[in-house]
């Protein structure tokens, strides 16, 4: 533990008492005359209810939609309708109307254009998205929908569709503190798309690039005369191949909600989503040396090759979610919230691995068969009650809650080594191999209880102090199968803590600082079969948001310093294995700006960059970048849509995203080189159609997304066109 996190962890505990005792000493005489500073007032967030169709003229609450780019307000820092300016940590909020205006087919897409967070590190994967938030790994534990995570390991994971999304909403830096066992980084909130007081009808059809084929509807409104229920309905079907040969990708989704509203004091609304995933040529693992460089016949490796076999490539996942959130105010000062769901995923994944070469000349691709069978299913619920009121001397949002979660997981995992080699010139498919042979074959169960309190202090009009604590308790029960000595029991518990100070000038300009800590169970045991303790970090962060009066438009800098300790590394002496011996650095700098420049100009500009070093593990890595971890990226997006004249409803838009170097050994000594792509749109909306063009990747760049090693390697998006055709009404 650092010397600062040894001073700041005792400052949390006392700051947080104090602030009790003075929200306790006054609570009676806020009972009596409770109001919320105006400061800090909200619009009633509903409890799930949207705030109106989209495009409406409703206030933005924090899970509606946002109107047009630039969003107003979140949850995902605070789990409080807060506004943005007021929040003391980086956050980013993806609307819509911008999901579609680019198109963006997954959520990896969605989030290009955003700073501090680089997805599909692996290439256009076809079963999940992968992220990268300031230089960890926020795909397991980081993935959250309606602000509950959806957590995913050994290969049992989940995958959201864009087109079921109100707003996306990316978290940078700790949130433990709310949230439980979360990654360092930060996190990915996805806000589903609800039922709205207003009736609307979209239906849209749409195909492009690599035989696309797909249909969408999204439906909502009142569903009774009395105004007291109401319903969404969003469904999409996709027929489509992968960018590899002999490769599918097929989706079937559909999501179904509905709101019961029966005075104006609660809430209760239902999500549920059901998905079927049906693809294959998934991870492509390739050699640096045929993708990155030449390799020693001087070929590089064609960028649809499918290295597995339609002879048994195959991927399929059945997932589900059910869940509810339920919102009452109990007077002019309590909120009481419970948000519940289970979600279930069950995937089949069976294929061919690449792993380098098998021969000098380099032209044979050496494989080895994989296969595996996890059913995983996840419970959830967060009990939350929140009280604004004024003590007489400050304005408080606190806010108080227990959550819990139980993680269930049967998993198989096997494998056959080695397969017939692929030539890469002349590849012969429709080969058969033995069955898999289980090395995996386990039961876990991981359960995590949670109780925390964070209080909105408004010091004056303009100074806000957030303080918030948390102590989790965590249980991982592992059972192996095949060698019973390896199955552990592991208890754990931390407590994390965040402190934020911001101050928002007259101007719209508002500095702040904060400094926040995490943790997260790590599962699994090391080569003695002691468990994994779960992985720590820490967060120092100072920024400044601007809103200018008058301007719709949101500029954020910040510059960090994080670390993660408890970073699993190779273990020097036994291969397979990991040892817990390392800590990461990243410090940082990020900046955007999300603006309306003009009626109908929209743009959207962002620049990263920060220097990510080992400097606690085994081996050459010290010192060193970790692999596969670009460290400088940027990105700019506008869109115009002409708003009056003969040409009125016609726009066109375009992007641009570079991403800079990174290395696919721990040596640093093979480099990923940078690259840089190209987007583009046009479209035209008259009368409640809208009829578009979108191309991701226009000039068709080959590029290679990362290396995990020398023959770990992935390919990028090769150039996508999809032309779509909606009816609003």
């Amino acid at each position: 533990m650092s010397p600062m996190s040894m001073r700041c962890r005792p400052l949390a505990r006392a700051a947080l008492a104090g602030v009790s005792l003075l929200v306790l000493a006054g609570a009676a005489q806020a009972q009596q005359n409770a109001v919320t500073l105006e400061t800090l007032s909200v619009e009633g967030s509903g409890g799930g209810l949207g705030s109106g169709a989209p495009g409406g003229t409703r206030p933005e609450t924090a899970r509606g939609p946002v109107p047009g780019y630039v969003a107003s307000r979140s949850a995902t820092a605070t789990k409080t309708d807060t506004p943005l300016i007021r929040t003391p940590q980086s956050i980013s909020v993806i609307g819509a109307q911008q999901i579609e205006a680019q198109r963006s087919q997954t959520v990896s897409e969605a989030v290009r254009y955003t700073p501090g967070i680089y997805a599909n590190q692996f290439g256009p994967d076809t079963r999940l998205d992968w992220f990268l938030i300031r230089g960890f790994s926020a795909t397991e534990t980081g993935l959250f929908r309606d602000g509950l995570q959806l957590f995913q390991t050994s290969f049992a994971n989940y995958r959201i569709d864009p087109f079921g999304a109100e707003r996306i909403e990316v978290l940078r830096g700790p949130a433990a503190t709310l949230f439980g066992g979360s990654p360092v980084g930060g996190l990915v909130n996805i806000v589903s798309k609800r039922p709205t007081v207003e009736p609307f009808r979209y239906v849209e059809l749409g195909g492009g690039s690599f035989n696309q084929r797909y249909a969408a509807f999204d439906l909502g409104g009142p569903a009774d005369a009395s105004g007291h229920w109401f319903y969404r309905l969003t469904g999409k079907l996709q027929n489509s191949d992968a960018q590899v040969q002999f490769a599918p990708e097929d989706r079937y989704y559909i999501a179904p909600s509905f709101t019961y509203k029966p005075d104006g004091a609660t809430t209760f609304t239902v999500l549920t989503s059901f998905q079927r995933d049906e693809t294959g040529g998934a991870g492509q693992f390739l050699p640096y040396l045929g993708t990155v460089r030449p390799n020693a016949s001087g070929l590089r490796i064609t960028r649809t090759l499918n290295a597995s076999d339609p002879l048994i490539d195959s991927y399929t996942r059945n997932q589900a979610n059910l869940g509810y959130e339920f919102e009452h105010h109990v007077d002019d000062v309590w909120t009481v919230r419970q948000n519940f769901r289970f979600s279930f995923t069950e995937v089949r994944d069976q294929r061919y691995v690449g792993n380098g070469y098998a021969d000098t000349a380099q032209t044979e691709l050496a494989r080895y068969g994989f296969l595996t069978t996890p059913r995983a299913g996840l419970f959830t619920v967060d009990n939350q009650a929140e009280a604004r009121f004024n003590d007489g001397y400050f304005g408080h949002t606190l806010l108080m809650g227990v959550d819990y979660k139980r993680y269930s997981l049967s998993d198989n995992q096997g494998t056959t080594f080695p397969v017939a080699s692929l030539n890469i010139l002349s590849p012969r498919y429709f080969q058969a191999s033995a069955r898999p042979l289980p090395y995996r074959v386990i039961n876990q169960q991981l359960q995590q209880v949670g109780l925390y309190a964070q209080d909105q202090v408004a010091l004056t009009e303009r100074l806000t102090f957030l303080i918030g604590g948390r102590q989790d308790f965590v249980t991982n029960d592992l059972q192996d199968k095949l060698v019973l000595a390896n199955s552990t029991t592991q208890n754990e518990s931390a407590f994390t803590g965040r402190l934020g100070l911001i101050y928002n000038f007259d101007n719209g300009l508002a500095p702040y600082v904060t400094y926040g800590t995490s943790f997260n169970p790590t599962p699994g045991a090391d080569a003695g079969n002691r468990p994994f303790k779960a992985d720590k970090g820490e967060q120092i962060e100072v920024g400044a948001k601007f809103q200018p009066v008058g301007w719709n438009t949101f500029f954020t800098v910040a510059a960090f310093d994080l670390v993660r300790s408890n970073v699993l590394t190779p273990d020097p002496n036994f291969a397979f294995q990991n040892v817990q011996l390392g800590k990461v650095r990243s410090q940082g700098f990020e900046a955007s700006a999300t603006t309306s420049l003009a009626e109908g100009l929209n743009l959207i500009a962002s620049y990263t960059i920060y220097g990510l070093r080992t400097i606690e593990g085994t081996g050459d890595g010290v010192g060193r970048v970790p692999v596969g971890i670009p460290e400088n990226f940027a990105s700019l997006w506008a869109d115009y849509t002409i708003p009056v004249g003969d040409f009125k409803g016609f726009g066109f838009g375009g992007g641009v995203n570079y991403v800079g170097r990174s290395y696919a050994d721990v040596a640093n000594s093979l480099k990923v080189p940078e690259y840089v792509t190209f987007d583009a749109a046009v479209h035209y909306e008259r009368d409640g159609w809208r009829a578009a063009v979108n191309i991701q990747n226009a000039g068709d760049k080959r590029f290679v997304s990362s290396c995990s090693n020398a023959t770990s390697c992935f390919y990028g998006t090769q150039r996508r066109i999809i032309a779509s055709l909606g009816y609003r009404w």
